[in-house]
């Protein structure tokens, strides 16, 4: 067997991650038993696995259990997501085909975008309060971009011989853009997809941390008040075990979608 069938071998790719996880937890129960790292300054994975289970059935001292802190921030982090997908993705591939799309979209979207997320924090709350709709607005006017970018990115990189050949058989404009374009955009635009989902996960919880009474963002800033590392740990790991199955959703999404696609022009 030589390296490169190693390299390839099923059995050692499902294993490794898991030799990977448990050995950072290892190293990390370490440095707190150790007392490389104080108590004080970070909590051992016994204790956040501790507080893990204590939460799922006692409100305090936040006052709400786990799940009720994750279901608001999920439902507040797809709501924006999902709204930023229904906008920004069309928006992105007419840009991206469409001469007059873009003269008229691209300006405004050039002046917005490097703006930071995180600086519609104040002007959502001004506008609407610590309630779910500010944070729906924040996640949106973060996410929008990564999608709009990637989707126009990703017609422009259109094989333009596929689309000189469409034009010979006297193919529409509206016929090469929705059989050739968006089909070979799709790579592009679901990387776009987890691009926004990082910045959706991301911006939720700076805008929980800064104004909110629930959610993963809230139990953490009630962990730094509270001098309680287990809490701010705790938050941290639920937003990324949450980021990460929502990840997986989209991959698996991808990955169907594009064999149909793929079945579909075999076929054809």
């Amino acid at each position: 067997m030589n390296s490169e069938t190693k390299l390839k071998d099923p059995l050692s790719l499902k294993i490794a991650p898991w030799v990977s996880v448990i050995g950072f937890f290892v190293v990390w129960q370490l440095l707190i038993d150790t007392e490389i790292v104080p108590r004080i300054l970070l909590a051992s994975p016994v204790e956040v696995g501790k507080l893990l289970i204590d939460k799922l059935t006692n409100p305090d001292p936040d006052g709400a259990v786990l799940m009720t802190h994750t279901i608001i921030s999920l439902i507040e982090a797809l709501l924006g997501y999902i709204l930023a997908l229904i906008t920004g993705i069309p928006l992105g591939l007419l840009m991206g085909w469409f001469v007059v799309a873009e003269g008229l979209a691209r300006p405004p979207f050039e002046m917005i975008r490097p703006i930071p997320p995180v600086a519609w924090i104040p002007l959502a709350i001004f506008w609407f309060g610590i309630g779910i709709t500010g944070k729906v607005f924040i996640i949106w006017a973060c996410a929008v971009v990564p999608c709009v970018i990637n989707a126009y990115t990703g017609v422009r990189m259109a094989n333009p011989t596929l689309i000189q050949m469409a034009r010979t058989y006297g193919a529409s404009d509206w016929q090469i853009f929705t059989k050739i374009c968006i089909p070979s955009a799709l790579p592009m635009v679901f990387g776009g997809l987890q691009i926004a989902l990082a910045l959706a996960w991301t911006t939720l919880v700076a805008a929980e941390l800064i104004a909110a009474d629930a959610g993963l963002g809230y139990l953490i800033t009630m962990g730094r008040r509270l001098l309680r590392p287990d809490m701010i740990v705790l938050g941290m790991i639920m937003v990324g075990l949450t980021g990460w199955f929502i990840g997986n959703i989209i991959d698996r999404i991808e990955r169907r979608l594009t064999a149909g696609l793929e079945r579909g022009g075999a076929a054809t």
